[in-house]
């Protein structure tokens, strides 16, 4: 428990270099906008993503790992009225973990009030690993909050608990890289996890085509509930990216933070 916070920092750092790397090697689309400057925004608004998480710390003191932990101590959750093996448990915590997070992401794009914050992450023009990490911190506090409440509702080891969240943040990172996979090794990919390929078609500009694939990790709850395209209409190279509305602004920390207040 102790070493949770420095396992999933050394997996997110690693796992970072290693795709930021692979997309300098196997690039898949080109880059319409200067990256110093993308990433120096992206990266503000993981640090303030970051801060007003341990903000939220004030008014609940434990976050998702620490939920699993209370919730064990205190006997509380569905897991901890049930008698199951444990490797059951693991996998369908992590099961009903990343459902959760899909039927999230799908709201966040029917509730206008959610989409509102929800398209600082879908501003971006281009898609890279950082595009992962590209959130409104109010967005994070929500997802968080969110977090906590299944986490006790659900009452799973908190081991679960640290392999999803480390799952979740290393396919995150993995689907949103630009990265050129071998095509015959993507279609097989997919059938188990979102691809880059997959994913990418989720950032198209065109509306139809943003609403569909939202899973991060898992891909077979889009094609369980019929959310699931496969490639974008007009293809990878010539897709556009972003929101239809926007120009270059994205790439500036001031407008993506206000962007929710915009009315478009």
């Amino acid at each position: 428990m102790n070493d949770a916070p420095e396992l999933r920092l050394a997996v997110f750092v690693g796992l970072f270099v290693l795709f930021a790397i692979l997309e300098q090697l196997l690039p898949r689309k080109t880059r319409t906008a200067p990256l110093p400057r993308r990433w120096l925004t992206n990266w503000a608004l993981v640090i303030i993503d970051s801060l007003a998480l341990r903000v939220l710390t004030l008014a609940i003191p434990f976050m998702a790992v620490g939920a699993a932990v209370d919730a064990d101590t205190n006997g509380w959750g569905l897991f901890n009225a049930v008698s199951l093996p444990f490797w059951v448990e693991f996998i369908l915590a992590v099961l009903i973990l990343d459902l959760a997070i899909w039927a999230q992401h799908v709201i966040t794009h029917k509730i206008p009030l959610l989409w509102r914050l929800h398209r600082v992450h879908h501003a971006d023009t281009d898609i890279d690993v950082t595009t992962a990490l590209r959130f409104h911190p109010v967005e994070i506090l929500f997802s968080m909050i969110l977090k906590i409440g299944l986490v006790y509702a659900l009452g799973p080891a908190y081991s679960a608990v640290i392999a999803f969240e480390i799952l979740l943040n290393g396919s995150a990172m993995f689907n949103h890289a630009n990265i050129k996979l071998p095509l015959k090794f993507d279609r097989i990919l997919r059938l188990v996890l979102v691809t880059p390929d997959m994913h990418r078609v989720h950032h198209s500009i065109q509306r139809a085509e943003h609403d569909s694939n939202y899973g991060f990790a898992l891909a077979i709850w889009d094609r369980m509930f019929g959310t699931y395209i496969a490639q974008p209409s007009k293809g990878h190279d010539d897709m556009t990216i972003g929101l239809e509305w926007q120009d270059a602004r994205p790439t500036k920390l001031g407008w993506s933070l206000s962007l929710p207040f915009f009315k478009k």
